[in-house]
């Protein structure tokens, strides 16, 4: 099964070895012999094979933050924090933000970012021709923002440069959630030359974050060079290489190759008697597993379908059996952590003769049509995940479904395009810490990331209340009243909340496990490699 949010790995399919210039003299990208391995985080990856992943304004996951900056950003501890801005002032009505840029924050090849480099992006990102899926769900607020998606006007009418390093951004109602989807890759500065350099522009970036990229060669590593200008302080790591498809990162960590990894023998090193065990960190993502019903198409069009495959799943077997016991369950859309999580929710449980009833009562009767689940995959191969499910749904309602693959690297793009079947894998995992972030972006009818097409008036109402709503307290009362409608449509089958299991070296200095991607190497620091 895809994992929760896509969240895609860098790298395309041809060998390329960057060279950037930085402050006009060019940077060759190192051999590998000449990087120095012991200065340098090394972490295994794979790669994308395409294109739209690699720009911040089409990825479907977290950007390359080591590359690429937005006005703000999370710090390891999700607290909001000045990036390239350096302070913002908002109106008395909440509706204006008006940001100073750093005066010190250059691009990596040394020439200064400017009010109007953030304009270009953010009209970039949300123009016809960009094509992104993502980019007016996160910039939207802004005035103007729709209209330029919709090919009726050619510059954001919400954005006014005041002088090279401020800018006035006017939103279309007061929202305390706006810094917050900032920090979304739609929102980070590229610069136009740059882009404008050819179709693979992408190879040869040219960002304000806290690493450049001196070297790609596909199938191989990427290498990322500390940032000495960079407007925050160079990082003190000063090399993180990512070896591309060199094998299983677990054994990898073992033989001492890599510093970082995530873990699947998890029973083995949650023993205290293991020597590793206590480099073993563990955490709870913000994130929710689920299952989409396209609600548009029969026979899940219908709601006591919908709550009758909800309804056949057993969650507990599941777990023990999919995922080994190493997740919690989830019955409604917010993971734990989250502001607005519903201890005292009411989910829909597993009763297989109730979920037959329901199929009974519903305008299919036993007459349901063919039912295909799509999922991202290679050939014919079905997942263990999805194969419960089928086998869940066969056993419990006696309905046979058809799995189909789509090739991973293309497999949101097929999802936000509606090419799918009725029932097809997802998830999501928080961009920013706020319900709103899940229950309006996810299942408003007018959200392009609602997939499933789920709709119903009295839950937009009640999410445009929200989003305005300003005294805390009532603002997670009305999301929790959402969560509760849109668990009782049942427009998706909500799975699990995965746990995180993440293998550290000593020597590595101040990780910390962050539930929502952050640039965390520049926090770090290597003593003793």
């Amino acid at each position: 099964m895809a994992n929760l949010k896509k969240i895609t790995a860098l790298v395309f399919s041809l060998i390329l070895v960057v060279t950037l210039v930085s402050a006009g003299m060019p940077r060759q990208a190192l051999a590998q012999s000449d990087i120095p391995l012991d200065r340098a985080l090394v972490l295994s990856g794979g790669e994308s094979t395409n294109p739209r992943e690699y720009d911040p304004a089409t990825t479907h996951g977290s950007g390359d933050k080591r590359i690429y900056s937005g006005l703000v950003a999370f710090d390891p501890r999700l607290n909001l924090t000045p990036d390239l801005a350096e302070t913002w002032d908002m109106s008395a009505d909440g509706m204006t933000y008006t940001f100073h840029l750093r005066p010190n924050a250059v691009f990596h090849d040394g020439r200064p970012v400017t009010a109007q480099d953030v304009v270009y992006s953010w009209e970039r990102a949300v123009s016809p021709e960009t094509a992104s899926d993502t980019a007016v769900t996160y910039l939207g607020d802004i005035v103007g923002v729709r209209e330029v998606a919709a090919g009726q006007a050619n510059q954001i009418s919400g954005l006014r440069v005041i002088d090279d390093h401020t800018l006035q951004v006017t939103i279309d109602a007061p929202k305390p959630y706006f810094l917050l989807k900032l920090t979304y890759p739609t929102a980070f500065v590229v610069d136009q030359s740059n882009v404008e350099s050819g179709t693979e522009w992408y190879r040869q970036p040219n960002g304000t974050g806290p690493y450049k990229l001196i070297e790609w060669r596909s199938f191989e590593r990427m290498v990322y060079q500390a940032n000495a200008d960079f407007y925050l302080g160079a990082p003190s790591i000063p090399y993180v290489v990512v070896n591309l498809y060199s094998g299983d990162s677990q054994r990898l960590y073992e033989s001492g190759e890599v510093d970082i990894t995530g873990v699947y023998s998890i029973e083995r090193f949650t023993d205290p008697t293991e020597p590793l065990h206590t480099e073993l960190l563990t955490g709870v993502n913000l994130c929710t597993g689920y299952v989409v019903f396209d609600t548009t198409r029969p026979p899940f069009d219908d709601v006591n379908v919908r709550k009758a495959f909800s309804m056949a799943f057993n969650r507990q077997q599941y777990i023990d059996v999919v995922m080994r016991g190493h997740a919690l369950p989830a019955i409604g859309l917010y993971p734990p952590g989250l502001p607005g999580f519903n201890i005292a929710l009411e989910g829909l449980p597993y009763d297989p003769e109730a979920a037959r009833e329901l199929l009974r009562q519903s305008k299919y009767g036993a007459n349901l049509p063919p039912i295909v689940y799509t999922d991202g995959g290679l050939g014919s191969y079905v997942g263990a995940d999805v194969a419960a499910l089928v086998q869940m749904w066969q056993q419990n309602l006696g309905v046979t479904l058809t799995v189909e693959n789509i090739e991973p690297n293309y497999y949101l793009e097929s999802i936000y395009s509606g090419n799918h079947g009725q029932i097809f894998g997802g998830g999501w995992c928080a961009d920013y810490p706020d319900p709103e972030n899940f229950a309006d972006v996810l299942f408003h009818s007018g959200s392009a990331q609602n997939n499933g097409g789920y709709s119903n008036p009295a839950l937009d109402a009640l999410l445009e209340q929200a989003r305005v709503e300003r005294d805390v307290s009532k603002r997670i009362a009305l999301y929790q009243q959402a969560e509760q409608m849109i668990v009782n449509d049942a427009p998706v089958l909500f799975t699990v909340h995965r746990l995180s299991y993440q293998l550290v070296k000593p020597y590595v200095k101040g990780y910390v496990f962050t539930p929502i991607d952050i640039p965390i190497e520049r926090y770090m620091w290597l003593e003793g490699k």
